[in-house]
């Protein structure tokens, strides 16, 4: 048994959110905290971003990042920002969810804090809760070894967010806007990747699905293509994401589309993501042994689902604009513009 199936409650909330930072490694590192949530009507949403960055045998240049970005799917003006603040003025708990990164603070409860890049600023103040299991994306035996790299979890799939946005000095309420809680980190991006989460389908408040498909780079070989999915709706969860599993499952995505079929036993899962290019926005991410991973990145997709199980109802999802989705493109022509 792994040792995060015998925590429950307290210890188990703790043991999720803890920061992994080794300060005394070299091997460079990063980690990140973020929320995000859709408007419960209108296409708007918020995602914001904490994050430990280390690079590769540098650690004296280690910092913390503030990400933020305000998705307005109405006027498709979409602001997105990126600051960055010495590592001495962050802090990140080794014991439970307590992060600092300046004034910002984010813990399991609330979220503070504001950022600024140029003439555009982001500030934040939101409370925000939920219930439910948190969703574990990998196998729970691969959290504690040397494969994949990247590593990824949702502590809190369905989280309720209220409080007050203010974007460029233009205040937004946040109430009834659902989202979720999430923690990743690593020595390293994931090479080649597409990244969906729906939390709240329209009609299904209360259905939760994250998938993944990635390649990954063991020099000098490349991996399989690997889709990975857990889909929960009530009373049942879809957990298709053992390394066999894996493998066998089908995907593509591309510019800005992503589509999967995933098979086991007598139950099928079909997923299509979908969003326009005026919904999407460029990211640049540091990556630990050095560079940069270009990130396209929106939470304003469309998403469908379709699960088809022997002698069981037929389960049909769908949402127009509440999907996040995010690529790392390769040699593909886009029109998103990346900042330097």
């Amino acid at each position: 048994m792994h040792p995060l199936e015998q925590l429950s409650g307290r210890a188990l909330l703790d043991a999720i959110g803890a920061s992994r930072f080794d300060p005394k490694s070299t091997r460079g590192f990063y980690e990140s905290y973020f929320v995000r949530a859709n408007h419960p009507s209108e296409p708007k949403a918020f995602w914001i971003r904490y994050t430990l960055f280390c690079p590769r045998g540098r650690s004296q240049l280690a910092v913390g990042q503030l990400w933020a970005i305000y998705f307005d799917g109405q006027s498709s003006e979409h602001i997105a920002i990126k600051q960055s603040v010495p590592f001495e003025s962050c802090s990140f708990s080794a014991q439970t969810l307590d992060v600092r990164i300046g004034d910002c603070t984010l813990s399991e409860r609330d979220l503070s804090g504001s950022a600024v890049s140029g003439n555009r600023e982001i500030a934040w103040s939101l409370a925000y809760r939920g219930a439910g299991p948190p969703v574990f994306l990998l196998p729970l035996a691969l959290y504690s070894k040397g494969f994949p790299k990247a590593k990824a979890l949702t502590g809190i799939p369905l989280a309720d967010f209220e409080g007050t946005l203010n974007v460029n000095g233009k205040s937004v309420p946040i109430k009834g806007w659902r989202g979720s809680q999430n923690h990743n980190w690593g020595l390293r991006h994931t090479d080649r990747y597409a990244w969906g989460q729906v939390a709240g389908f329209e009609g299904r408040p209360d259905a939760f699905l994250e998938c993944s498909t990635a390649k990954l780079r063991i020099r000098p070989l490349w991996t399989p293509w690997l889709t990975n999915l857990v889909l929960r709706v009530p009373g049942r969860e879809f957990r298709l994401n053992s390394l066999t599993q894996a493998l066998r499952n089908r995907a593509s995505y591309r510019c800005f589309e992503w589509n999967i079929a995933a098979q086991s036993g007598g139950i099928k899962v079909e997923i299509d993501f979908a969003a326009n290019s005026d919904m999407v926005v460029g990211l640049m991410y540091d990556d630990p042994p050095g560079g940069g991973r270009v990130c396209l990145n929106t939470k304003l997709a469309a998403c469908s689902v379709r699960v088809t199980e022997a002698g069981k109802p037929l389960i049909e999802l769908h949402t127009s604009n509440r999907a996040a989705f995010e690529i790392l493109p390769t040699s593909e022509v886009h029109s998103v513009s990346i900042p330097a």
